[in-house]
């Protein structure tokens, strides 16, 4: 008489059995998660319609002047000289308004500058919506009917840690979170399955380095690099490699992420490593292809000024990232200045640092906008334009601007959003956002709106989010 045996059943297998499900009912019941709250992970699916595919964020790290940017202040030159309390504008450093920063570093930085410092730049109106735009950024403002100026943004910290809060709605003094790109990685799924969905370009500080955060690390950006020879680390081996060789290697590797795998069945690190394995393996021939700008025209490419010292670098970032959108990229972050404080950081010689900057990366931008529309995919595709804050309107030492929380500006353009307008404003010298006034999470809320997804329906049992966490949409700027 033959006995039978039980099949050993591992930890994975009683998962998929459904054990470990109800373990977590209970759980999430515990915690107030229970089926009656309808919560459940993401699908893939947005919640409702989208009106954009893809998001291309650009962010100037160190803090670019709104006032010699997007928001001319003819004040300022009026009343150059004088310190703000001999104005009539001397409310703007009343306590009271003064309040909405946490904290001031003692570094020297991000503190109150008194005397009213003039323009650097001069303002020209553009397009039919007449709006005006500095004359440092010529190649932008020939855009100026697609973009959505946002001119009354504000924050609550004056230190360069508000990188990370413009990223992820919070200050690296409130702990780390995850940031916009991360939360649209775990809400959506693939356009691609060959590319990465969350990609990051440029040099990233300390502070703002990572992207996932709780959510874990397979919501992490892909750093990338624009050289086809070498896009990623460790993405080729060093030396040439039979394919035979290859092949064992692979199937070695599998058979032992399979072995822990069964043995520790909640490990997301490793569900995280074994996934960016297989996506590297498949990203070996399509990053090289999506960044061969061989493939592209002379014209194609003298418009992002690949072919220029000055904009060579950020033009090549930009030609990368309408490729990688055309090939189903969902989130692409690309950050200009990065290391230190950031490039824009005009604490002095503003004039001559804005000057530069804005040449490296105006007609890179400028491009970008004019590629996509003509390619029919600006509709689809979200471009963002920000930055940590603004600067003060007094003068920092004989010819600079400090780190100024009050009132700032950003744009946003394509993807269901109007253009040719410019929403909220600051006060006449350009201190306070005073008309329609927007925490930077109200630019999240917005772009997650673009693309069908509600935050709120995000949230991870035991994470939850305040309500400036979220933000609001800015209803007013879409189309």
């Amino acid at each position: 008489m033959s006995t039978y045996t039980m099949p050993r059943l591992s930890r994975r297998s009683l998962l998929r059995n459904g054990l470990a499900n109800i373990a977590l009912a209970a759980m999430l019941q515990r915690d107030g998660f229970g089926q009656e709250h309808g919560w459940a992970p993401p699908n893939g699916q947005p919640h409702f319609p989208p009106k954009a595919k893809s998001v291309i964020w650009l962010f100037m790290n160190g803090g670019v002047s709104h006032m010699e940017s997007f928001d001319p202040k003819p004040m300022l030159n009026r009343y150059a000289g004088k310190t703000i309390a001999e104005t009539p504008f001397a409310d703007a450093q009343s306590p009271e308004r003064l309040a909405i920063e946490r904290l001031v570093v003692p570094d020297a930085n991000g503190n109150q500058r008194n005397t009213l410092y003039p323009l650097q730049v001069g303002f020209q109106k553009h397009g039919e919506s007449g709006i005006e735009v500095s004359d440092w950024f010529p190649h932008i403002a020939r855009h100026v009917d697609s973009l959505a100026v946002v001119r009354s943004m504000w924050t609550t910290d004056s230190n360069h840690g508000a990188q990370s809060q413009f990223h992820s709605g919070r200050h690296r003094n409130d702990g780390d979170f995850p940031n916009l790109g991360a939360w649209v990685h775990y809400g959506l799924g693939s356009l691609n399955d060959d590319l990465p969905q969350f990609i990051s370009m440029g040099t990233r500080e300390y502070w703002n380095a990572s992207d996932g955060h709780y959510l874990g690390p397979a919501h992490d950006a892909v750093p990338l690099r624009v050289d086809p020879a070498n896009p990623l680390d460790f993405a080729r081996p060093e030396r040439p490699f039979p394919e035979a060789a290859k092949s064992v290697g692979t199937e070695l590797i599998a058979r032992l992420n399979s072995l822990r795998d069964e043995a520790h069945p909640y490990d997301s690190a490793l569900d995280a490593r074994i996934a960016s394995y297989e996506l590297a393996f498949r990203m070996q021939r399509s990053i090289p292809e999506a960044l061969d700008f061989s493939q592209e025209t002379a014209e194609t490419r003298a418009l992002y000024g690949i072919d220029q010292p000055a904009t060579a670098a950020f033009g090549s970032q930009m030609l990368a990232a309408r490729r990688l959108v055309e090939r189903g990229v969902r989130f692409i972050q690309v950050q200009h200045g990065g290391g230190g404080a950031g490039a824009w950081d005009a604490h002095g010689g503003l004039k001559a640092n804005h000057a530069n900057n804005a040449k490296a990366v105006d007609q890179p931008i400028g491009a970008l906008l004019e590629d996509l529309a003509r390619r029919g995919l600006l509709d689809e595709t979200l471009v963002v334009f920000g930055t940590e804050f603004g600067r003060t309107p007094g003068s920092q030492g004989a010819d600079g601007r400090d780190h100024h929380i009050f009132g700032f500006s950003v744009w946003m353009a394509g993807g269901g959003i109007k253009g040719g307008i410019a929403h909220g404003a600051t006060d006449e010298i350009g201190f306070h956002a005073v008309e329609d006034r927007h925490y930077v999470t109200d630019i999240h809320a917005t772009i997650m709106h673009q693309l069908g997804l509600d935050s709120r329906k995000l949230e991870i049992p035991g994470r939850k989010r305040l309500d400036i966490d979220h933000g609001h949409v800015i209803h007013d700027i879409i189309a």
